[in-house]
């Protein structure tokens, strides 16, 4: 038996919110090997979100897998499922579900608490991330004190301080200045890169999605490349 050599895999994955209506999409086929970084776009109401949620396991679709390290997080229970999205995802919410109450670096560093990374290690990378993504100063303030383009930074550093072996990121730079949006883009990439895991980038900006390796559009027939031009 051939070992499988793809971070991510999704095979022909399909799903609907209501059996009455046609599926949101159908037949979703794709590959993510080691260092690939995938920008997928489409338009509003596609589906883009929900997709992200079916390869984090946090639904399940209606057909199809997701293979993840090799293990199908499709047939997987909540529990399993849990375990291992913890371990292997890092996932950037279009909502940021950054907890209000919890410090900045409290945020930032929970990914590191639930796999029990010791000291100092866990301090370690926590300050490196609150550093990359421009947030250090502001490491003691309450999350709920900060604007959105801070509260959008804590929840990029969360999702990378673990370095995940693949990076879902739902328009993680909405609420960023235009130069603020480029660092962090430019962050994104390179730890894809540097943890030699895979990444997906869904975004409506062409800008933004030209930082990745290759653009794809999602639509009902599932994903397809973007055309010259497009």
């Amino acid at each position: 038996m051939v070992a499988d050599t793809a971070v991510l895999r999704l095979e022909n994955l399909s799903k609907r919110f209501r059996r009455d209506r046609p599926p949101v999409f159908d037949g979703v086929n794709l590959e993510l090997r080691q260092g690939e970084y995938l920008a997928v776009m489409g338009e509003s109401g596609v589906g883009k979100s929900t997709l992200l949620n079916l390869l984090a396991g946090l639904d399940k679709p209606d057909s199809g897998r997701v293979v993840l390290e090799g293990e199908d997080l499709s047939a997987m229970d909540d529990d399993s499922a849990t375990l291992l999205r913890r371990r292997c995802v890092g996932f950037v919410f279009q909502a940021f579900h950054v907890l209000p109450y919890l410090s900045v670096q409290q945020n930032v560093a929970l990914p590191l608490d639930l796999l029990r990374i010791a000291e100092p290690e866990r301090s370690l990378r926590t300050q490196e991330m609150m550093e990359a993504v421009g947030i250090l100063p502001l490491s003691a303030r309450f999350a709920r004190e900060l604007s959105g383009g801070e509260v959008q930074r804590i929840a990029i550093a969360r999702s990378l301080v673990h370095r995940p072996r693949v990076l879902l990121a739902d328009e993680p730079t909405g609420n960023l200045d235009a130069r603020s949006a480029v660092q962090i883009l430019a962050l994104l990439r390179m730890q894809v890169k540097a943890n030699a895991g895979a990444g997906i980038l869904i975004t409506h900006s062409r800008t933004a999605a030209d930082t990745a390796d290759r653009i794809l559009v999602l639509d009902a027939h599932g994903l397809q490349p973007l055309e010259h031009g497009g």
